[in-house]
Parts: C-alpha cells; structure tokens; sequence
C-alpha cells in the first residue's frame, strides 16, 4: 500500500462549508485509492480493515444528478420538518452553549441543518464540528479532545448527530466510545445518545422518525458532504492526528453542498415540529428489523450481518462505493428508489422485489468466500 502525505496541519478545515455551517476535525490526506473489487477481496479477507481504504470517488452522471434533485424538491419541506424536530428536542433538553457533533461523512449535512435550525428557530449558541467514528475502532478522541480543550466547548452541550441509523452498528460504536471517554474523563463526561433524522432499525436514542424514506443527502457523496470523503483511519497518521480524509477540490465546480443546506433551510420558518417516536415504536421497530434480517441472511446463506445493508442510503452506499450481490425492493414503481434501479442497472446487479419486508431497499454486498467456494466446487 502507498504511504498517505499530509498535506495540512492537524487543525479543523471547512472541507467546501461556510466555517459557520461546519468545520471538519480530519486531516486532509494524499491518499491512492484501489480498484473496488480488490478492496472488497482485502476487507473480507481481514487483510485490510475497511477504515484503511479508499475506492475511487467520481462525479455522477448529469441524469443520476437530476435524480438528486428531484428528492431534494420533493423532501425538502419533509427533511426541515424532521430537523426542526430533533432542533427542538435538544433545545429543550440542552441548557447552555450547544456543540453539534456530526458523525463525517452522513452525519455531516444533518448537523450543518440541526446547527442552521439552532440558531434561526431557537437563537442557541451553536457551533458545529464533524468528527470521525469507525466501526471497530471507536471515535476520533483527539477530535474530542479539540472540541472540549481547544474549542473550549462545555460537555453538556455536546451532541451526537448521524444522518440515518438502521442494524444500530454506530449507535453502539458510538455508545462504547463515550463510555470508555467517561470513564476517563470524568470531569468532562459526554452524553453518548445518537441523535439521527431517520432510525430505521430503531435503535437510536433519538430519532424524528422510523420511515425509510430517500434523505436526498444519502444517494450523493463528497458533493453532498462538503466535498470529503469518508473517514480514514490509516496506521500512518500519527498518534496525535485527528483521523484522516481526502478533500476533492477538483470537484469544486460540482458541488451541492451549500446549496442543499440552503434548500432544506429555507424551509424552516414554516417547519412544525412533530412529538418524537415513543418507545413502543422504537421497540416494534427495533423487533421488525432484527426479525427480516435474519431471515433475509437465511435465506441468502449469509452469515456476516455486515454484509446486508437496510434502508434505502446504506443500499445507495453498497452500490456506490462496495460490491454488490443484490438489490431488493419493496416496490418498483416507488420514486424513492429509481436511483438506486438506476445504479444497480448500471452495473448490472440483479435487484429483486419484496414486498414483505419493512424497509423501502436492501442492498446485500457479494460474499467473495462465498463465490470461491461455489468456483471451487463448479471446477470439482
């Protein structure tokens, strides 16, 4: 593998965000990426972990962006609503200066909102960070450690926020990862709960709604999300270094970023707040969830749950950046998923239909241990 280069000093940088909408704590990083499929063969055979690599990142076509925005114009006034939901929620159960902590990449958009609905539908004083958390690996506590030491922000007032939740593999990582801080820091203790637009699984402390609906944010990626790619954790960056990240400045000319904020906030003033989910819906949810999952790995032979992706933005994510076996779909006709049946075609991915299961789509990524064995045994 090639060596990353550090290109900036570990100090936060606003990736293509206005510094009041969000500052990144990564580190920029000249990074080669790798072919998707042998990135796939690396990560399943436990050679990589998948924090370490990166596959190529490209700009979509003119018509899969056209797809973009006709989810933005149609969930615009949907996704203000939710954010003003969970703004609401926090205003009222945070006193003092508020700290939005994104979870980079999906997370990023959510919390530049939560932070724009903050200041302007409840006058709190906000400041917004996106910090990175890999599964397995924890959260980037040198990204804590600037927000509390540095930034100098009180610990009260910091929140954890995500884009969508679903088999809740963030919401522990990120439950673990606080509890291991507090216990070590126990004059500057972090409340760990997840806050998130859209918990499928329902497995987020918080969360505005259980509903797999598209959150137009999640079929794009850096020109969505402040032009970053996902989080880093290479064992080349230096124990003081916040985790890493590439910044596609060449993407600069394409970039939805601003003006997706701009769109979802100016909806806003209009915007009511809805009551949360009770705790008896989460409940059925969280039940619904785990029930279909495992009957989906079931019936497909599968025994990594890490490969069976729910919701319709982990299924744009596998098609986007992962190798699929499969798509599922609870409805063809649906306008939610016509990009993820254009991307699964583009590649020729098989997608199926199931209108049975409790998710708009699925996407299962291709075991490659699976696929060598059935060689094996075709060749025998």
């Amino acid at each position: 593998m090639h060596k990353p280069v550090s290109i900036h000093p570990v100090s936060p940088f606003c990736g293509s965000y206005a510094q009041d909408d969000c500052e990144f704590l990564l580190k920029p990083l000249q990074m080669p990426s790798i072919d998707v499929g042998e990135k796939e063969a690396l990560i399943q055979s436990g050679t990589c972990h998948y924090s370490e690599l990166l596959t190529p990142e490209r700009l979509p076509a003119p018509s899969y962006v056209d797809l973009f925005l006709q989810l933005t114009h149609r969930y615009a006034g949907r996704m203000s609503t939710d954010v003003v939901t969970l703004a609401q929620h926090i205003a009222n159960a945070r006193s003092g200066p508020l700290t939005i902590a994104s979870l980079a990449r999906a997370g990023t958009p959510v919390g530049a909102l939560l932070t724009r609905a903050l200041r302007e539908r409840f006058q709190r004083e906000v400041r917004h960070y996106s910090l990175s958390i890999i599964r397995d690996r924890g959260i980037d506590e040198n990204a804590l450690r600037h927000i509390l030491e540095v930034a100098n922000r009180p610990a009260a007032g910091v929140v954890f926020v995500d884009g969508w939740t679903a088999k809740g593999v963030i919401s522990r990582e990120l439950e673990h990862s606080i509890a291991h801080w507090n216990a070590r820091h126990p004059d500057a203790l972090l409340d760990g709960s997840l806050h998130v637009l859209c918990d499928i699984g329902g497995t987020a402390e918080v969360a505005a709604n259980y509903d797999d609906y598209a959150i137009p944010s999640g079929v794009l990626n850096a020109t969505v999300s402040g032009l970053v790619s996902r989080s880093v954790l290479n064992y080349q960056l230096l124990e003081t270094d916040f985790h890493g990240c590439v910044f596609y400045s060449e993407f600069l000319a394409a970039d939805r970023s601003t003006w997706f904020l701009d769109q979802i906030s100016q909806e806003f003033a209009q915007a009511k707040a809805r009551p949360l989910p009770t705790p008896r819906e989460k409940a059925a949810r969280a039940e619904e969830t785990t029930t279909w999952i495992s009957g989906c790995m079931a019936s497909h032979n599968l025994t990594d749950i890490n490969l069976v992706k729910p919701g319709i933005a982990e299924a744009t994510r596998v098609l986007l950046r992962r190798v699929p076996e499969l798509v599922i779909v609870r409805d063809r006709e649906d306008p939610d998923v016509r990009h993820l049946l254009t991307l699964a075609e583009a590649g020729n991915v098989h997608i199926s239909h199931d209108a049975t299961m409790p998710f708009r789509a699925v996407s299962l990524i291709r075991s490659l241990a699976d696929a060598a064995e059935a060689s094996a045994r075709s060749v025998g």
